[in-house]
């Protein structure tokens, strides 16, 4: 009884701290807004949830390598890190903000009871992060993805409000609210474009090197439950017709169940950094074909 009432009073502070944070003015609520740049790399981060762990993995890979993306695009959790990465926050530092994640932080009272949270906490978190910096101010371009309902359009926000941007591409429905604001609600960019390859694309980039951290559908294990099956051949069915608009996609083998703790943590951004640094004559030979051409021309 008396745990309950310590994570109940935790809850409530938690969702009054994130109600004040979340507030956003009109004019810094996330949109889209056309750019006149051509980014040579686009480093596009895909959905995944707490399989998004592995992108610090990859970020430590390419920065070894000496490669830095000249815009990341990201869907759900890869919006995260990608807006952090943008934000400047780099390779190592991610790493250890991974593992010093507490997440009461993220505890909000609805939660208790089996409601879907509001994901205020997530937009605190970044903003806080970012120290309150709009997309358009962040170190490196930066674009994130949602999907608009009801007509379950793809949106692209590259202004605005970071942490609310973040939070309404990870509107995961049945874990988190739709997201509303600008007289529009938001869910989850994994339901329309789990890896955002096309919007890179769209985005002017001369070089897509695309992250998948979703599972492995051969590896399915038995007595899985067919809603996550039907999820995840949806999710691999929309990232496949993506798929040839990427001149590398890096997918790592991070095994099929997803956690939450340290050791999870530390095992999936381990297997992505090993998996990348095997992928890197791929990104090698990518980059050079582009510089090829662009020398043609």
């Amino acid at each position: 009884m008396k745990r309950f009432a310590a994570l109940l009073a935790i809850a409530l502070l938690a969702s009054a701290c994130n109600l004040i944070e979340a507030t956003v003015p009109p004019d810094r609520l996330p949109r889209f807004e056309a750019r006149p740049a051509h980014p040579r790399i686009a480093l596009v981060l895909g959905s995944g949830g707490p399989r998004g762990f592995a992108h610090i993995g990859v970020l430590k890979a390419l920065e070894e390598a000496g490669i830095k993306p000249d815009l990341i695009v990201g869907s759900s959790v890869g919006s995260m890190v990608g807006a952090l990465y943008a934000a400047g926050y780099d390779a190592a530092t991610l790493e250890k903000m991974a593992y010093g994640i507490n997440l009461f932080e993220f505890l909000e009272i609805s939660m208790l009871w089996g409601s879907p949270a509001s994901g205020r906490a997530v937009q605190a978190y970044v903003d806080k992060a970012v120290h309150d910096r709009p997309i358009e101010s962040l170190g490196i371009p930066f674009a994130a993805v949602a999907t608009r309902m009801p007509d379950r359009q793809l949106v692209v926000f590259n202004h605005g409000d970071v942490g609310l941007a973040v939070r309404a591409s990870g509107a995961s429905p049945g874990e988190f609210q739709p997201v509303e604001f600008g007289g529009a609600s938001y869910v989850d960019g994994d339901e329309s474009s789990p890896v955002p390859i096309r919007t890179a694309r769209k985005l002017g980039a001369q070089v897509v090197i695309a992250v998948d951290v979703s599972a492995y559908l051969s590896e399915t294990p038995p007595g899985v439950p067919q809603e996550w099956i039907d999820k995840d051949e949806r999710r691999r069915r929309q990232i496949n017709a993506e798929a040839p608009g990427a001149d590398v996609r890096i997918h790592p083998d991070i095994g099929y169940y997803a956690g939450h703790d340290e050791a999870y943590r530390r095992r999936v951004i381990a297997a992505a950094e090993r998996f990348t640094r095997a992928e890197m004559p791929k990104v090698w030979a990518a980059l050079a074909k582009a510089d090829k051409l662009q020398t043609a021309r």
